[in-house]
């Protein structure tokens, strides 16, 4: 189980602005700044996202490499996922797969794709045999 993911952005507030309308629809609403100065020397400021008192999404302003990364998100519902890929491509991403059945996966797994301004493969999906 992962307990945070960094990814380097080219235009942090961009990216905060982005981030906060793509990831609303899913719950993932909790919003932390960490001042760098504050960790250990050369530690990055980190903008941070999250949801049920955990912050597990930063961001941190520095080199992109778009291609590195492909993150996904836990949906609770095909409509969390058409509602978050829906405003994703409202804040600027682009379509990299529109919400349907991942069938080569599983008929159960449905998901949207997306590019965020950087090029980060982003992915809303729920998996319906994960939930209860």
């Amino acid at each position: 189980m992962l307990d945070h993911v960094f990814i380097s952005v080219s235009d942090i507030e961009r990216s905060v602005r982005f981030y906060s309308a793509a990831l609303a629809p899913l719950g993932i609403t909790g919003r932390l700044d960490f001042d760098g100065k504050d960790g250990p020397p050369g530690h990055p400021d980190l903008k941070g996202f999250g949801a049920q008192g955990r912050v597990f999404f930063w961001l941190r302003e520095g080199v992109v490499e778009g291609r590195a990364a492909h993150v996904g998100f836990v949906a609770n519902s095909t409509a969390e996922v058409d509602a978050a890929y829906a405003a994703a491509m409202a804040a600027g991403a682009t379509d990299n797969g529109v919400p349907s059945a991942r069938l080569y996966y599983d008929p159960r797994y449905y998901a949207a794709n997306v590019f965020d301004p950087d090029g980060y493969s982003l992915e809303f999906d729920y998996k319906s045999w994960q939930h209860s």
